[in-house]
């Protein structure tokens, strides 16, 4: 198993820590600004299917492979 020949300073293991926690609240900051554009019904970047085009899709009556 590696192991490290010398310390890691305090300094260099929470600048690491800091930049993780600042990727991690970009990421967040673009999930969360997704979900309102979605939500808002005025996006026109992306589709997706609202909840009942999902179920009247899924449903066995409609289904004609068989």
């Amino acid at each position: 198993m590696a192991v490290p020949k010398k310390r890691t300073s305090k300094s260099k293991g929470r600048s690491r820590k800091a930049n993780w926690k600042r990727k991690a609240y970009f990421q967040a900051k673009v999930a969360l600004s997704l979900a309102k554009s979605s939500l808002s019904g005025r996006s026109t970047s992306f589709i997706f299917q609202t909840q009942d085009e999902f179920t009247s899709s899924t449903s066995p009556d409609t289904d004609s492979s068989n």
